[in-house]
C-alpha cells in the first residue's frame, strides 16, 4: 500500500494547526494565571520568611553578590537573599530533592547559626518525601527541619553524620540539607 503526498500534507497540516491552537490556548492561560502565581508564590515565601525569624522581624531584599557562587559548592542555588531586621539573613534556596525541585527559606543569624528552616514548593513523593517537608519526627523522633535550628558552617551538615534522616526519604533529607548548607556558605560569602 503506497501513501499518497497530499495524506501526508494533509496529516501534517492537521496536526500543524491543532499544535498551534493548543500553544495559543496556553499562552492564554499562562496570561490570565501567572499573576496569581506570582502572588501564591510571593505570599508563601512571605510565610516562610515569617517562619525562620525572631518575632516581628522586618526583611529587606538585597542584590546577590556574584561570591555567593560558593553556595553552588553545597549543590544547591540561592534564588533570593533578604537581611533580617533581628540582625543576620534569610537565603531562599532551591536544592534537588527526590522528584524535582525543593525551594525553602533558611534563617542566619549574625553569629553564623540557622535560625531555621521552611519549605516553599516541592515536589516530594507524597508519605515519603513529603514527610521531611512536613517537618515530621525523623529517626531520632525529633522533627527533621527543627534539628538544624542552632547549627553553622558550611559543608558541616552531613545526613547520617549531624543530620537524622527520616527512613525512606533520606534523598528528601538530603536536599535540605544540602539546601541548609548553601545558605551557610551563601552568609559566610556575605561577611
Amino acid at each position: 500500500m503506497k501513501i499518497s503526498g497530499k495524506f501526508i500534507l494533509k496529516v501534517a497540516g492537521t496536526l500543524t494547526a491543532i499544535s498551534l491552537v493548543v500553544a495559543a490556548l496556553l499562552g492564554v492561560v499562562n496570561n490570565v494565571t501567572k499573576d496569581q502565581i506570582a502572588a501564591i508564590n510571593l505570599e508563601k515565601t512571605e510565610q516562610a520568611l515569617a517562619m525562620v525569624a525572631p518575632e516581628g522581624a522586618t526583611f529587606e531584599a538585597v542584590e546577590i553578590p556574584d561570591d555567593v557562587a560558593a553556595a553552588a559548592a553545597q549543590y544547591a542555588t540561592v534564588s533570593e537573599i533578604y537581611t533580617m531586621s533581628t540582625g543576620g539573613y534569610a537565603t531562599k534556596i532551591v536544592a534537588s530533592g527526590s522528584q524535582g525541585n525543593i525551594e525553602m527559606i533558611v534563617g542566619v543569624d549574625a553569629d553564623g547559626a540557622i535560625t531555621g528552616v521552611s519549605i516553599v514548593s516541592n515536589a516530594e513523593t507524597g508519605g515519603i518525601g513529603s514527610k521531611v517537608m512536613d517537618n515530621k519526627p525523623n529517626d531520632a523522633g525529633v522533627p527533621v527541619l527543627d534539628q538544624f535550628v542552632g547549627l553553622s558552617g558550611a559543608g558541616s551538615l552531613v545526613v547520617k553524620g549531624n543530620i537524622t534522616p527520616i527512613s525512606g526519604a533520606t534523598v528528601s533529607t538530603n536536599g535540605v540539607t544540602a539546601g541548609a548548607n548553601a545558605a551557610l556558605a551563601a552568609v559566610e560569602a556575605l561577611g
